[in-house]
């Protein structure tokens, strides 16, 4: 009878097991399916919301970043306040831009605006656009090089513990003539200035500067600066006034240096002043718009916008 009693209570027990094992095993393969989710309430009794790090952080900084960029680098371009008209033609006759050379930096695919400003009579407005700022780089840098002018001829350039004027990014380094580049510095007379254009050209040069290197447009040692200085005489020749000279300044660096204007537009929007606030001639400053002062002034922006690239290269 002890016997009968002891096996029932072994049965009782292996079915306990039994039964244990089988809720176990169900439970185990129903957590591999079935999330639980817990909301965790704030002590006040309201969700907390989640910060705007949480939200969109990327899209928002894209948003930021392309509203940036557009108001320093306006998609339909900028009007420059030239006349041009028979430049292109003036300097191709005369050597300093041997033509083949300059369609082959480009390919052969100049539009036809492009082809006006180089072979025909440019009467209608100059449009600087992202698309056509190296070719207008590369005119005005010509233009800057061969007109005759007392910067070129009395300034920094032609000081002689620099080696002479050969010696210079933008001398030496446009390779797009018949010849050399120094052959024809300062050599022809395609504009003349009063003495006031002239005095106000010298004025301008001296307080504007490039994010390329530290000096200024009246040491137009490189491609930029020279081609800054051309565009410089010919607003001159036009009448357009210091402020004027300043703001269409300002515009071009931006187009031919775009992250660094960006950068500078978005430092001072932190600043709170907004890009079309702020004073070009304070921009365009060796504080702002050299190399060594755009790096101090990026150390402290605390967004970052996306890279733009440009014609910031100081070689054809």
């Amino acid at each position: 009878m002890e016997e009968q009693d002891n096996s029932k209570k072994k049965l009782k027990e292996m079915r306990f097991w039994k039964f244990s094992a089988i809720f176990l095993l169900v439970v185990f393969v129903l957590s591999q399916f079935i999330v639980i989710s817990i909301s965790v309430k704030s002590p006040f009794g309201k969700k907390e919301k989640p910060s705007s790090a949480q939200l969109a952080p990327t899209s928002s900084l894209e948003s930021f970043a392309g509203s940036i960029a557009e108001t320093v680098l306006p998609s339909k371009g900028i009007r420059l306040p030239i006349e041009w008209k028979d430049l292109g033609i003036r300097m191709v006759a005369d050597g300093v831009i041997d033509e083949q050379k300059l369609r082959n930096l480009f390919n052969d695919s100049l539009t036809e605006a492009e082809e006006r400003i180089l072979t025909g009579n440019m009467t209608s407005p100059i449009i600087l656009t992202d698309q056509n700022s190296h070719f207008l780089l590369d005119m005005l840098w010509a233009f800057g090089l061969a007109n005759k002018n007392p910067i070129l001829d009395n300034g920094e350039m032609s000081d002689n513990k620099y080696g002479g004027p050969g010696n210079f990014a933008s001398t030496g380094g446009w390779t797009l003539a018949k010849g050399t580049g120094p052959d024809y510095y300062s050599k022809f007379s395609y504009i003349n200035l009063t003495p006031e254009q002239q005095a106000l050209v010298a004025e301008v040069a001296s307080n504007i500067f490039r994010p390329c290197c530290g000096n200024s447009t009246h040491f137009p040692d490189c491609n930029h600066g020279m081609a800054m200085l051309g565009l410089l005489e010919l607003m001159a020749s036009n009448g357009v006034t210091e402020k004027e000279m300043y703001k269409v300044a300002l515009q071009v660096n931006a187009y031919w240096f775009p992250q660094t204007y960006i950068d500078l537009a978005t430092y001072f929007k932190e600043q709170g002043t907004d890009w079309q606030d702020v004073d070009p001639k304070t921009v365009l400053s060796a504080q702002y718009s050299t190399a060594q002062g755009y790096q101090q002034t990026k150390q402290q922006i605390r967004s970052i916008p996306q890279p733009q690239e440009g014609s910031g290269g100081c070689s054809v």
